[in-house]
């Protein structure tokens, strides 16, 4: 229901979808009413024929084997005071021989010759509908003490019923329009009064201050509206996260790139003064070293903010196969891995199948390796496995470098932390709150733990899945 073209108040639409049943319940009352009408009149007015029977059975008589009829003038008279009906009759012999009256008028369907039992039924003469009264009587002649069946039979048209009926159903219906008009009147009364509350709800929304996103208090609310000022409370909550997440990335990105780029304008103006071409030379390699640096930080921070809950980013997950995957990333590291003076080798035991998003895992995968390159140091050994452990597959980074400590294990997850053991490394202590939010994605975990020996083993483990036949381990 659309009025000018905007969505109509909800007094209205409550008013409309109520019409709608009223209106269908008074159509019902009607036709249930005219019914009744009809009944009754059929009722009264079969009373009428009756006793015109009587009346015309006064006026039967048989003499010396003949029939004689006198139809009295009463017998018709009773029909008078109608709305100007059609009165037809019909007196027949047993032998179906008409002694006076309609001879085509019709006989009732099952004739009952039970003497003296009155008939009636619903018939058409004459293009027109009837209303039939008949009895079969018996005629007695005294003197030659014979008797005869007749058939006498009176109708008359149904219009005078009808207008019984009219009178009846308008009388009802106009009663029943005052009524529901009534009641539509109490509803919109009722409804104006019951808004006032979210008219109030709404007076305290429109007034608050842009910058307050405190809970909306639920106090004094009637029942039914507090799911909506709940659900409200919600979307201000979701809201006011996500202001929070906004501010926290611009305060991340000022942290991230306020020392790259003192370091750009501090090796730029010492290029532009140097003479020495290949002095010049070593500045803008330094330079360009920490623009990949600040580039790489940037672009962790654009994957942090679009990964963090708040962000609603929904992955797009398909099957896949997880060691195929982790040993591509590793091949890419491996260039990264001999310049540091790290021995990186993948193993593997068959085909691991995963339901994840590829991208997402690839960026996963390629921050354990770059933190365990990076903070493990010249000479020792990263390995990373894929396995089927418990029906889960699992994905492993482990070195063999100086790890970290148990204190330090839930701490290095918060965004920029790189502890004791990464202060003499260079990195942005991004790495890992990617991989928690990826995993977190997947519906996996990732767990820290010490490496036999010596190092760090960095775990992650996802739901369990359908293992797949495959060839056996690789390095």
């Amino acid at each position: 229901m659309k009025i000018s073209g905007k969505a109509p108040s909800l007094r209205l639409q409550l008013s409309f979808w109520l019409l709608l049943p009223l209106m269908g319940l008074l159509a019902l009352d009607a036709w249930l009413t005219y019914e009744r009408a009809m009944s009754a009149a059929h009722v009264a007015f079969d009373r009428t024929l009756e006793a015109s029977l009587r009346a015309m059975r006064e006026g039967i008589r048989l003499r010396d084997g003949r029939l004689e009829v006198d139809v009295p003038h009463l017998a018709l008279e009773l029909f008078d005071d109608k709305a100007g009906p059609h009165i037809y009759y019909l007196i027949r012999d047993e032998h179906g021989e008409t002694v006076t009256g309609y001879e085509d008028l019709p006989m009732p369907p099952q004739p009952d010759k039970r003497l003296y039992r009155t008939v009636f039924y619903d018939t058409r003469f004459r293009e027109q509908p009837l209303r039939m009264a008949a009895q079969a009587l018996p005629v007695h002649d005294v003197r030659s003490a014979r008797t005869r069946l007749v058939w006498v039979m009176v109708g008359e048209t149904i219009e005078p019923r009808q207008a019984v009926a009219r009178e009846i159903l308008f009388g009802s219906l106009l009663q029943e329009l005052m009524l529901v008009t009534l009641a539509l009147g109490i509803v919109w009364l009722g409804v104006r009064r019951g808004l006032r509350p979210l008219h109030r709800l709404s007076a305290t929304v429109a007034a608050r201050d842009a910058d307050l996103l405190a809970p909306i208090e639920q106090k004094d609310l009637p029942s039914e509206m507090k799911p909506l000022v709940v659900a409200l409370n919600q979307y201000v909550a979701r809201l006011h996260r996500m202001l929070q997440s906004r501010k926290r990335f611009f305060a991340d990105a000022a942290h991230q790139l306020k020392t790259p780029l003192a370091i750009v304008q501090a090796q730029s103006e010492l290029a532009l003064r140097e003479p020495d071409a290949a002095r010049m030379r070593e500045h803008l390699r330094l330079l360009h070293g920490t623009v990949r640096h600040a580039s790489k930080g940037v672009q962790q921070l654009l994957s942090l903010s679009r990964l963090e809950p708040d962000s609603g980013y929904a992955p797009t997950l398909r099957t896949l196969r997880l060691d195929a995957l982790a040993q591509d990333v590793a091949l890419e590291w491996a260039p990264v891995a001999r310049g540091q003076g790290v021995d990186l080798g993948f193993e593997g035991d068959g085909q691991v199948e995963l339901t994840g998003q590829t991208e997402l895992l690839q960026e996963l995968a390629g921050n354990l390796i770059d933190n365990a390159i990076r903070y493990a140091g010249f000479g020792t050994i990263v390995t990373v496995r894929v396995v089927h452990e418990a029906g889960s597959p699992l994905l492993e980074v482990v070195d063999n470098g100086p790890g970290i400590a148990p204190a330090e294990r839930n701490a290095v997850f918060r965004r920029f932390y790189r502890g004791e053991s990464g202060q003499a490394a260079e990195g942005s202590g991004l790495g890992l709150s990617i991989v928690r939010e990826i995993t977190r994605l997947h519906g996996a975990t990732v767990t820290l733990s010490e490496t036999p020996g010596g190092g760090l083993t960095v775990s992650v483990r996802f739901a369990a899945q359908e293992r797949q036949p495959g060839p056996g381990a690789t390095g």
